[in-house]
């Protein structure tokens, strides 16, 4: 219509239009290729070509190049070379067409070898940004392992070395069986369709499956929502991890398969034997020949354990992965009473170095499952919140890889208590195992820990642990979450809970296990779940386990002996400072006993500062610590007691972006407050910029100032991950006899204001609040209060607490 058909021109479908597999909202990639002269012949109907196609609302992406600029182009960018081998011809010259192809091809650019290289380092590149696994919460299904890309990658490789022009070609190659190119073929349609839906639902170029559209495709693409739309997105979740879980395998067997074709054809190198099993070929482990794993099954497990102890071996041959594929039926319950198999699954949990690589090439391959088929239920098992940042099989070998990281001494400055600590415990193959069974429970319905401790104990046992050991492993699994529970969500200042808590371990080498166990969990579940304050809490929390262990259970700390040291400790910081004894002990005689359970010396010390030598003559006096000893920034207020004065504190500081992590409200016997808070930035990090620390003290003295003046509401908008959790809110209510008050349990989804919600509540029903330790699990909060009423005792009135209740909740549900 534009052009009539010149022989000097010719209009190049590239890229996904190229392959033909253009979607809804994809780029039209166009190049338009020039003969000699043929830009000044043609240059005003080119131009009017394009217009026409935005005017159509097309998007075009388009190149307009000579066959010089093709080639020059191709040699320097290897994405430019990959798109030329894709072009497919539309209109004009066939010839010029074909003289592209011919001199942009590997004859002349980016010969098999090179090309090959290249694109497996680009690869290798774009796995690293995702992290190296397909199990990201918001998966991109294009880019992410095991996604379109890499059977893009296949392709490529295929048609610029082999000159495959389909997937198919592969088969006829001997490079893939039928059953394995089905397998990509439907994996490939799987993905399509994910893909083809995110494009027709956002009307965009949308390759991320994020949370926003996962509920809607599942419930588009037929999942069951008997349990309620949360059990849709998990179902389909799950078949979108497992399908990209087993193309990732193939895409891994086909570049070795490659590598081995392509860049070691060459390499004459002779076999060196391993055993009668197996040999090494140019770097990589093989069988010795192909009916290995019929005459001995247990090989299924051995190639891992040699992969372990042989360092110099880069991986697996490709035809010996096809052949473990291909065998995994053998891992029967057969297989898993032999001895031979049971040995040396025990061995290779026992080397120095290797064991998270092979655990997750077993995986890979699927021998994981096969071996422990409770782990191949949690294979690809997503947990639908924000909490979890991994599906279960991924978190549980990220915990497994941490408790290795502690052994290796160039990742001690990461842990150095953990990394210390680890070296005094008898036997790490007993926390790997912990490790690896902590969560196997998980979807099953009841309490995954008990269920996962069941488990345990039985795999122990029958791989020959003794029953000493297999009920530590036992015990580890049942109790993994009790230090993390205890630490962010009960009062660990309080002797009472330290007791408890020491009570249940029972003995130090268990407390040992378990403060391992707990920091690799917590850094394996979500990378932005760990921090300073965490890190204080659980070494707080161990330390004073370790302290009631060595004086013996049936000795407990004694509370007046924990307040005369700490009275004495902080005296004597402050008689450093030139403070006089008759002024420190005047201010000691305000504050209650509790005061010094609750606070560390160094605490009271900086509180008294604040109190004794205040910046400025009216109140409030507010001080800020910007790296306090336990991981945040610190606030303190000392100003006369409102009851507003939590629910306006909570609302300043939320209203300024900041977390708060730990509140201990106290009062001294002169009607002041003693108001301690621990707050981390939007990024979990302490406030040390200088000029926010002087706009949050302002802040807070103008703010506090006058605590019956209304603040505007907290205008924070809710993250947009946090829109799809619909995270009920409950409040329960417990005694806290030891202590003469009550604790208010809540959880509820995460949103701004929330603290300022429930502190304006306090107030509405006369609640006093003592404490509060602030828990957020991704979308979800987990907050405990300690609260009083007017007379300084616990809570009893029954209407009180229910309209306690009714208010937060009400508040909560409202949009």
């Amino acid at each position: 219509h534009f052009l009539g058909e010149p022989d000097d021109l010719a209009l190049i479908a590239v890229g996904g239009y190229g392959r033909a597999e253009l979607l809804p909202r994809s780029d039209v990639d166009l190049l338009i290729l020039l003969g000699e002269e043929a830009e000044a012949r043609h240059g005003t109907a080119l131009s009017g070509f394009l217009t026409a196609l935005w005017d159509m609302g097309v998007e075009v992406g388009h190149s307009v190049r000579t066959l010089a600029e093709c080639v020059e182009q191709a040699q320097a960018d290897i994405t430019v070379a990959t798109n030329l081998m894709e072009a497919r011809l539309l209109a004009g010259s066939r010839a010029l067409f074909e003289a592209m192809r011919e001199a942009t091809g590997p004859a002349h650019v980016w010969p098999g070898p090179d090309y090959f290289e290249a694109k497996l380092a680009e690869q290798q590149a774009r796995h690293l940004k995702y992290h190296d696994t397909a199990y990201n919460l918001e998966p991109n299904v294009k880019e992410n392992p095991g996604g379109l890309r890499d059977i893009q990658m296949i392709g490529w490789v295929a048609k610029r070395h082999y000159g495959c022009d389909t997937l198919h070609g592969l088969v006829e190659c001997d490079f893939l069986t039928e059953r394995e190119y089905q397998t990509l073929i439907e994996g490939q349609a799987f993905l399509w369709r994910i893909r083809f839906a995110l494009h027709s639902l956002t009307g965009r170029h949308e390759d991320r499956l994020l949370f926003d559209h996962q509920r809607t495709l599942a419930e588009q693409f037929g999942y069951p929502q008997d349990e309620g739309p949360q059990q849709a997105v998990e179902l389909f979740m799950r078949d979108y991890y497992r399908t990209v879980m087993e193309l990732e395998r193939l895409n891994e067997m086909l570049l070795q398969l490659f590598k081995e074709r392509i860049l070691l054809a060459d390499d004459s190198a002779a076999p060196v034997p391993i055993n009668r099993r197996f040999q090494a070929r140019k770097g990589f482990i093989e069988v010795t020949h192909p009916q290995v794993f019929e005459r001995y099954p247990f090989a299924l497990l051995e190639v891992f354990l040699l992969m372990a102890e042989h360092r110099e071996l880069q991986g697996v041959r490709a035809d010996t992965i096809r052949l473990i594929r291909d065998h995994r039926h053998l891992i029967d319950e057969d297989f898993r009473n032999d001895l031979r198999a049971r040995s040396l699954f025990m061995e290779l949990m026992k080397q120095p170095r290797g064991v998270t690589h092979e655990l997750r090439r077993m995986n890979r391959y699927g021998v994981l499952a096969a071996y422990i088929p409770a782990f191949g239920q949690i294979v690809g098992r997503m947990q639908y919140d924000l909490f979890h940042a991994y599906t279960v099989d991924e978190h549980t070998l990220f915990v497994v890889r941490n408790l290795r990281r502690f052994t290796v001494p160039e990742f001690a400055h990461e842990l150095p208590f953990a990394s210390e600590l680890i070296k005094t415990i008898p036997k790490l193959e007993l926390l790997l195992l912990a490790g690896l069974f902590h969560d196997i429970a998980k979807g099953r319905g009841g309490d995954h820990s008990e269920l996962g401790a069941v488990d345990a104990e039985t795999f122990c046992l029958h791989h020959g642990l003794s029953r000493h050991d297999a009920d530590l492993v036992a015990w580890l699994v049942r109790n993994h979450l009790l230090m993390s529970t205890t630490a962010q969500r009960r009062d660990i200042s309080d002797p009472a809970v330290i007791a408890e808590f020491a009570r249940t371990v029972g003995e130090r080498m268990r407390l040992d296990y378990l403060y391992l166990l707990t920091v690799a969990d917590i850094r394996g579940t979500n990378s932005e779940l760990w921090n300073d304050w965490k890190a204080s809490l659980l070494s707080r929390l161990y330390h004073e386990a370790a302290r009631a262990l060595r004086r013996g259970l049936e000795n407990p700390i004694d509370h007046a002996e924990l307040i005369r040291n700490c009275r004495s400790e902080a005296t004597e910081l402050l008689r450093q400072d030139d403070f006089g004894e008759d002024e420190i002990e005047r201010l000691w005689a305000l504050l209650p006993e509790e005061y010094f359970l609750r606070h560390s010396p160094a605490e009271a010390a900086w509180h008294a500062h604040a109190i004794l030598r205040p910046q400025r003559t009216e109140p409030p006096h507010v001080a800020i610590l910007p790296r306090h000893e336990q991981g945040g920034t610190a606030i303190f207020i000392h100003t006369p007691v409102h009851p507003r004065l939590f629910e306006h504190m909570t609302a300043l500081l939320d209203r300024m972006g900041l977390n708060i992590l730990d509140a201990r409200i106290l009062s001294s016997r002169n009607g002041c407050t003693l108001d301690t808070y621990l707050v981390l930035d939007s990024h979990g990090e302490p406030i040390t910029d200088e000029a926010r620390l002087a706009q949050l003290q302002d802040t807070l003295e103008e703010g506090l100032a006058d605590p019956e003046r209304e603040l505007p509401a907290v205008s924070r908008q809710l993250p947009r991950r946090y829109r799809h959790f619909d995270i009920r809110p409950r409040v329960e209510f417990l005694p806290d006899e030891a202590n003469h008050r009550t604790l208010m349990e809540l959880i509820a989804a995460d949103r701004p204001g929330l603290l300022s919600i429930v502190g304006r509540a306090f107030t509405e029903c006369g609640v006093h609040l003592q404490n509060a330790r602030i828990a957020t699990f991704g979308s979800r909060v987990e907050d405990v209060f300690y609260i009083t009423d007017a007379q300084g005792g616990p809570v009893t009135d029954r209407t009180r607490l229910d309209c306690l209740r009714q208010c937060i909740t009400a508040a909560l549900s409202e949009e």
